[in-house]
């Protein structure tokens, strides 16, 4: 089993930046894509930004290109995400997810998901 656990979430002005981490626990040894999505209040779930863990391949939302960046730390089995220019439509909860097999897109089934943090922002 795999626990992810997220933080860094909170609230910020339009504009702003914030860093969410999230740490993965157990037989991360399995984990070959990790990433970030949201939720926000009304709407569909959808994804953020994966990365395999080879660190070689990323996958954006078209709404956060240019702005978020999903990084790791793999000697501390951490996946970060750089939310710069930040938006009042960014306001979610901000979830970490990762799966065994390489990611395949922002679409791909996660095998493993966290708690989740939320993110504010206003305008």
């Amino acid at each position: 089993q795999v626990q992810l656990v997220e933080s860094g979430g909170g609230s910020v002005q339009a504009g702003g930046s914030l860093r969410l981490s999230c740490a993965a626990f157990g037989y991360t040894y399995n984990i070959n894509c990790m990433g970030w999505f949201r939720q926000a209040p009304g709407k569909e779930r959808e994804g953020v930004g994966v990365i395999n863990t080879d660190g070689y391949s990323t996958d954006y939302a078209d709404s956060v290109k240019g702005r978020f960046t999903i990084s790791q730390d793999r000697a501390k089995d951490t996946v970060y995400l750089e939310m710069n220019s930040l938006k009042p439509e960014d306001t979610a909860m901000y979830y970490c997810a990762a799966r065994t097999s390489w990611c395949g897109g922002l679409w791909s089934p996660m095998h493993y998901w966290g708690k989740g943090v939320l993110v504010t922002i206003s305008s």
